[in-house]
């Protein structure tokens, strides 16, 4: 039990990132007691798994041990790129964290910032049908790059960039293709496009997970440098690492899909009794 309790304790305290998950955490509970975000059970156990495997993606000892497996560093980014903000975007708390902070900080501040022309011109472009999933996989291929690769994982700031980039893409782009509403009901792209979408970007994720576990060379000699938290062969890490790459990330993509095909049915059932 000690050893489990050190083990999620922070292996490298990070202030930013504990104020945001307590922030989030607290505003989302708020919300929720004043009647914001849905009935049931579902939604908040949802946002709460998000926010619990955020933190032990980036703040326990599995973050250290991500240093020196690359097999581990790939399983922290399938957390922090999309099972966390999957589960983040199915639990739909916006609605519930806006009711739950300050009503000063949400009037004054907040709701002026979010409606000024510069940032809706920016989140649209960010969330077009074209970028958003553009930028998902590009970010993926970006950070396997070897040579930028080696460089992220021996300079601590380029890490951090890194990790954090990859965190909030992934919340962007499960956001845009988990919205629940449809085009007509104020949704930036269409819930038959979305599924089209999300199954493209599978193709170039499987592409990169297969070069790296087929490659019959040691593409990534940074964890050689950095030493390996086990002893066992590159080549045997950098498969693993690869299948990681290649079969869980499009398997959420698939599970995204049928979340998208519910969505749709009900869409179609609001529409119909409305009609």
């Amino acid at each position: 039990m000690a050893s489990w309790i050190a083990f999620l304790l922070p292996w490298e305290f990070s202030p930013l990132l504990w104020a945001l998950l307590a922030g989030a955490g607290f505003a989302y509970a708020r919300g929720r007691r004043a009647g914001a975000g849905g009935a049931g059970r579902a939604r908040p156990t949802a946002f709460y798994a998000g926010l619990a495997l955020v933190y032990f993606a980036m703040q326990t000892r599995f973050d250290y041990l991500s240093q020196h497996m690359f097999y581990i560093h790939r399983l922290q980014h399938l957390l922090l790129h999309h099972a966390a903000p999957f589960l983040i975007a199915l639990s739909r708390p916006q609605e519930a964290i806006a009711r739950g902070l300050p009503q000063r900080l949400r009037e004054r501040y907040l709701a002026p910032a979010w409606r000024s022309p510069a940032v809706r011109c920016a989140y649209r472009l960010l969330q077009n049908w074209l970028v958003a999933p553009v930028l998902f996989v590009g970010l993926i291929a970006l950070w396997l790059d070897p040579q930028i690769h080696f460089y992220a994982m021996l300079s601590a700031p380029l890490y951090l960039v890194m990790n954090w980039s990859m965190l909030l893409d992934g919340l962007l782009f499960w956001v845009l293709m988990l919205d629940p509403r449809s085009r007509r009901e104020g949704a930036l792209i269409g819930l038959g496009p979305r599924i089209g979408l999300l199954l493209v970007a599978t193709l170039p994720q499987i592409a990169i997970g297969a070069h790296i576990a087929l490659s019959p060379s040691d593409l990534f000699n940074v964890y050689g440098i950095c030493g390996r938290a086990w002893d066992i062969p590159p080549l045997e890490d950098q498969q693993l690492g690869g299948l990681i790459t290649w079969i869980p990330a499009a398997m959420m993509h698939v599970v995204g899909a049928l979340v998208v095909i519910g969505n749709w049915m009900r869409a179609d059932a609001r529409a119909a009794r409305a009609a």
